[in-house]
């Protein structure tokens, strides 16, 4: 059992991760603004933007690990330069206080949106599935701020990997587990919305994770930190795609410009790979939506 420190550890994916490190025998503490009942882990509230603040928690907990899922959420939920501002500097304040209080390993968590899809002016994946050696071309405020994170852990790696284990993950579309019954997801609209409707998830790829299956990444992360290279970057999610029928069909028809790189999707594939999870960490998401959705109707063949 360990130490452990989660960021952001009451909010949507934050609840999971913190409910997984607790079931792995961890002790952790979640510093967040607000509380949640029930959450397995000491509750701290604070602001991580005051570095002083910052420092004085994590020198309570002691932690032997953290993790940093804490920043603005939603791209658009402040302007761009706010964001930017916000999540960087929370970067900065959590790394200072990890090395300060002795903490052994920091896993930070991305987001997809750094590839670049979605851009207005256009962007075109170079093969698919999307890997974590491709290139990035963040084009908002959100997801330049995860990219400029990612640049701040391998930088703490040069500087600071002689005595501390550095991770990234990028987690796909998170959906909490009461989703699945028919809770509205982070846009408003249910999972079930997402599947009759392939616009929807269109806009993110038809990416999608289990909170709780990203919670047991984040555990086998920390339980193999010493073993993968230091710094390295993983994706997160679901090894099919959230859409009815084949992956390359749901491609050709909502994501035209991606049609040259469908060949290389086979049946529900995911347009992003986790197989460096699975290959350094023995990690694979369990939790698929053909068995997990339980509420609306789904659309026939969905479960096919």
């Amino acid at each position: 059992m360990s130490r452990v420190l989660v960021t952001g550890g009451a909010g949507r994916l934050g609840r999971s991760v913190v409910a997984a490190l607790a079931e792995a025998g961890h002790a952790v503490t979640s510093v967040d603004r607000e509380r949640l009942e029930g959450l397995p882990a000491t509750q701290v509230t604070a602001d991580l933007l005051d570095a002083g603040e910052a420092e004085r928690v994590f020198a309570d907990a002691r932690p032997e690990a953290v993790v940093h899922l804490a920043a603005i959420a939603v791209p658009g939920a402040l302007p761009d330069p706010d964001i930017y501002r916000i999540n960087t500097q929370l970067v900065w304040s959590v790394l200072g206080a990890a090395l300060e209080a002795g903490a052994g390993a920091l896993l930070l968590a991305s987001s997809p949106t750094v590839m670049g899809y979605g851009s207005p002016a256009g962007w075109t994946p170079d093969y698919l599935p999307l890997d974590e050696d491709h290139p990035t071309a963040p084009w908002n405020g959100y997801a330049a701020s995860k990219a400029a994170m990612e640049q701040i852990v391998q930088m703490a790696v040069r500087q600071h990997g002689d005595r501390m284990r550095f991770g990234v993950f990028r987690p796909c579309y998170v959906i909490a587990p009461e989703e699945w019954a028919g809770e509205p997801t982070q846009q408003g609209h249910t999972v079930a919305e997402r599947i009759t409707d392939p616009s929807l998830s269109a806009v993110a790829l038809f990416n999608y994770v289990d909170a709780r299956d990203a919670g047991e990444f984040v555990a086998a992360w920390i339980a193999r930190a010493a073993e993968v290279p230091n710094g390295s970057t993983f994706f997160v999610g679901a090894p099919d795609a959230l859409a009815a029928g084949d992956t390359a069909d749901a491609v050709r028809a909502y994501l035209p410009a991606f049609a040259p790189a469908a060949g290389g999707l086979a049946g529900t594939q995911s347009l992003f790979s986790s197989d460096r999870a699975q290959r350094l960490l023995g990690w694979r998401a369990r939790r698929l939506w053909r068995e997990q959705l339980t509420a609306s109707p789904v659309p026939e063949g969905a479960a096919g």
